[in-house]
């Protein structure tokens, strides 16, 4: 395994709801959360596992992006997105963790490496980490994660 992820916000606020935030870090052996996507998770509900997390042992992989690329800011994307793309962008061999959208049809355009949420479940699942994904997607439907 030589996976290396950044993640955004969504994905960590989803996985932390179900109690299964350690896929993130287990499934890869490098983590990015950039610092604007840490900002965005501790400016939500108090009462938020994710926040929670990053202000204890999720601190730890919290990374100061900076700016975000110009080819990532002309998608007008949110800083979490903007930066997390930006870092996969300019750092090769990173995957983007992002469930939003607009944030996939940028990095399918530009040729970033991108899973979602639904994604890491099923890669858990494969490399034997859960050993069902539908108890764990109802449990995100439940929290009111969207799936199609």
């Amino acid at each position: 395994m030589n996976r290396k992820w950044v993640v955004n916000a969504s994905p960590l606020i989803a996985l932390a709801k179900i109690s299964h935030v350690s896929l993130l870090y287990d499934l890869c052996v490098e983590m990015i959360i950039p610092d604007g996507v840490a900002q965005e998770v501790n400016d939500g509900p108090v009462d938020d596992p994710a926040k929670s997390w990053l202000q204890g042992e999720g601190g730890r992989w919290i990374q100061v992006v900076g700016r975000v690329d110009a080819v990532i800011a002309a998608w007008d994307l949110g800083l979490g997105e903007g930066q997390v793309l930006s870092w996969a962008y300019t750092h090769p061999g990173y995957e983007a963790i992002v469930d939003d959208r607009a944030a996939r049809n940028c990095a399918l355009s530009l040729g970033i490496q991108f899973r979602g949420t639904l994604g890491v479940i099923l890669l858990a699942k494969r490399e034997g980490r859960v050993p069902q994904v539908n108890p764990l997607f109802d449990q995100l439907i439940e929290t009111g994660f969207r799936i199609d």
